[in-house]
Formats: structure tokens, sequence, C-alpha cells
């Protein structure tokens, strides 16, 4: 029997002026980060109808995509100390406590780190935005911000499968870059002279776990040999995850600019970089890495690029001197980390009592009333964002800023009751209880 011919497809014709898709809700994320996952879900708790949007066709930004592999931040200084930030925090670590070898606290040596599996914690993620009802709008680039006086009215995305406007009454800026800001024609800053390195991160398999060096081990032999294989970074880091056999590998310096076409060439030399950094492993301590082979690269990281003028910065005396401000709305201790140079990094660790906070007045651009940003594109100077863009207070500041455009409704982030905005986060906040 004659098989039979394949069914003819139906012919379709772009059609011009044929108009975007549109979308409303109470609140828009833009970036599903750390901050933006944490924006959405908490505000999807408050019973918003949440719009969640990345340029990347996944969730879970640098969190899931540039395998950061672990939560900093989360804790108090001290080899066990007390959680700092709550809410989704511990929605997530209960549920990966669940799934054999996907969490690892490691205790010490200044305070407790949280390693993780970033596949089991990219499926909570997206499951979780799932259950909430958010609705996700992925691999869409923004591209206009229509703004009426100090209020921002919708967002125009570009997607490969068309146009797309969001309409909403309050906006989150978690894409790392204030690009919501800076489209908005708000006032933005850039480093000037201070380069801030980002990171790719390599996710190397079939390590043996028992025959791992220490980092400074590790660092020493990377600053004896780095020019005889041609590393930028003189220092690395391995976070294995015991029981997995895998390593995600923090080896490289990569510039990260704002300039489209160099930021496309410096994400390759990334790549560059860490298969160096691998040979340099695999050759030097062949014990532990010898048969190793790279699993997957991340995505580049990027610690800092571009970030907004809020009504406060946040400056490095502030972190240093523990300051509570009048509306603090995320804590940490993490030390001053900044990667400013290409071999190496500043690390100001503080006092085990040490606590920092951040302000709800870093997190509000001064133009705009219906904005609140979240993670490393607060107002902060480069030092003093340097201890405060990691996860944990990223986290707290993603609850804050869905909790503030609650609060505020159709009117202004920079007049609601910091009072009653403190009470909702007071976990973030004041809570000292230790999980151990």
């Amino acid at each position: 029997m004659a098989e039979s011919a394949p069914t003819a497809r139906t012919k379709t014709v772009k059609r011009n002026g044929a108009g975007a898709y549109e979308v409303s809700a109470d609140i828009c994320v833009v970036g599903s980060g750390a901050a933006g996952m944490s924006a959405a879900l908490e505000a999807a708790k408050l019973g918003r109808k949440v719009i969640l949007v990345d340029g990347m066709p996944a969730l879970g930004g640098q969190a899931v995509n540039s395998i950061i592999g672990t939560f900093c931040g989360l804790f108090s200084n001290g080899t066990h100390g007390y959680q700092f930030t709550h809410l989704i925090a511990d929605d997530f670590l209960h549920a990966l406590e669940k799934i054999p070898n996907a969490l690892y606290y490691r205790h010490g040596p200044h305070t407790t780190v949280v390693y993780y599996d970033e596949v089991a914690f990219g499926r909570w993620v997206e499951k979780s935005v799932q259950a909430a009802g958010v609705t996700p709008l992925l691999g869409a680039i923004l591209r206009k911000v229509n703004v009426d006086g100090r209020r921002v009215k919708s967002l125009e995305f570009a997607t490969r499968y068309g146009d797309v406007t969001v309409k909403a009454t309050g906006y989150v800026d978690a894409s790392g870059d204030a690009a919501l800001a800076w489209q908005a024609g708000f006032a933005c800053r850039e480093p000037e002279q201070n380069r801030v390195f980002g990171t790719q991160m390599v996710v190397l398999e079939n390590i043996d776990e028992a025959k791992q060096p220490t980092r400074e081990e590790i660092s020493a032999k990377m600053k004896e040999k780095g020019e005889q294989y041609g590393l930028l970074r003189r220092e690395g880091l391995a976070f294995i995850i015991p029981g997995r056999g895998v390593a995600a590998m923090n080896v490289t310096h990569v510039e990260t600019p704002l300039e489209p076409l160099a930021a496309s060439e410096k994400a390759l030399e990334g790549k560059d970089q860490a298969e160096r950094a691998v040979h340099f492993l695999q050759t030097e301590f062949p014990e532990c890495f010898g048969r190793s082979r790279v699993r997957a690269f991340g995505f580049p990281g990027i610690r800092q690029t571009r970030w907004i003028v809020g009504r406060q910065q946040l400056t490095a005396d502030d972190v240093t001197n523990g300051t509570r401000f009048p509306d603090a709305v995320a804590r940490t201790s993490w030390p001053i980390e900044l990667h400013d140079h290409s071999s190496g990094h500043h690390w100001h660790v503080f006092p085990e009592d040490h606590v920092h906070y951040v302000p709800l007045g870093s997190l509000v651009p001064a133009d705009g009333d219906n904005v609140v940003a979240a993670g490393r594109c607060i107002d902060a100077d480069v030092a003093a964002l340097s201890s405060v863009r990691v996860m944990g207070p990223c986290i707290a500041m993603g609850a804050a800023a869905a909790h503030a455009l609650d609060l505020a409704g159709s009117g202004s982030v920079h007049q609601i009751d910091v009072a009653a905005l403190q009470k909702r986060l007071t976990d973030n906040l004041d809570r000292t209880d230790k999980p151990w």
C-alpha cells in the first residue's frame, strides 16, 4: 500500500501593522533571578496578579542559569549562625532538603554558605511560579518603557513570537542592570574607573571528592603557575556538594561591559578562561580532577553594571558601621567582596556579631512612584553593593519590593507606611532563632 502524502500546512503571511499582545497585572516583575523570583512569589501570596518577565527562555536568572551554586548571605556570621532571610527562603530550603544531595550547609570558617543543586533549584522555581498562578513571559527583551510623569504606565517587550505590552499598577526592576529604570528615563549610575568583574562558572563532573584540595592549595598553585596556563584570575573556589561527584568552579574573572558587541565578545572570552582553568586543575591536581570533564558552562555571571539613583544611597560606611536605618527592609553580614581587579578580589570580613541593613530608600528610584528595584541594581556605592548583592539579601529585597508595592497600591512607594512594611518583614529584620 502506498504511503499517504503528508498533510499540507496552512500558509500564513505576516501582515504589517499587526498589534502587539497586551496583558495586564497588578504587579510586573522584570527579572526572575533571586530578587525577582522572590518578589513575584511574595506578591502572589498577597493575592496580587503577577507577571514575571525574563530575557532568557528560562526562569531563575543567574541563580539557576549562571550556575552560581551557593546561597550566600543567608546566615549571620559564625560557624553556626542564625538565618537572616526567611519567607520564600524557608520554602525552597525546606523543599530542597527533601531531595537527596540537593543541599549542603558549609559551616565556617566565617559563616554558613549553602551549596545547592542548580537543576533541583531551577525546577523548584518553575513549579512554584506555576503553583502560585504567576504568569511567566520568557525570552522577552525590554525595548520601551512608557511613562506618564512619575509613573510607569506600560512596558513593551520583543519576543521571537511577537511583541508584548504589559500594563501594571506597580513594577519591580529586578533586571540586574536597572533596565526598567534606565529605559524609563530615571537617573542611573554606572562605574567610572573601577571595573567590576563577573565570573564564568563551569560545572565539572567525575571528580574524586575524597581527594579534593583545599581552597588555599588551589589559590596558592594558581598564583604560582597561573601565568604558565594563561589564567587571568589567580585564585579560585570549588563548590562541591558531597555525594554528587560534581563541582561548580568559580575560577575566572570576566569583564562585563554594557556595550552589546563588547559584552558578546567577553562572554566567549570567559569560556576560554574557564577551559584554561579546567586544564590547570586536571594537570596540577590529577587525583581529584584528572578524570573530570565539563558538564556545563553557565551563562556569564555578572556582579555589577548599572544601578538606580535612589532616594538614598547605601555606603561602605553604612555597611561597616552596621547602620540600622529607620526604613530597613533587609539584612546580611556578608563581607565586602569587591572584584575590581583581574587577578583577585578584596575581601573584608566582619566580626561575628556584625549585621548591616538595606534601607527602602535604596530600592526606590528618586524619579518614580510605582517602581521598586531589588537585587544588584539598588542604589549603593561600589563597595557597599558588593556586600548586599548576594542571594540572601537579594531574596529579602525582592520580598520588600512586593510588599512595598502592595502597600502603595495606586499611590506612591515614597509615601507608604514604613512601620506596616517592617511588620510584614519582621522575620527578615529581627528573627534570630538558629535552625541547627
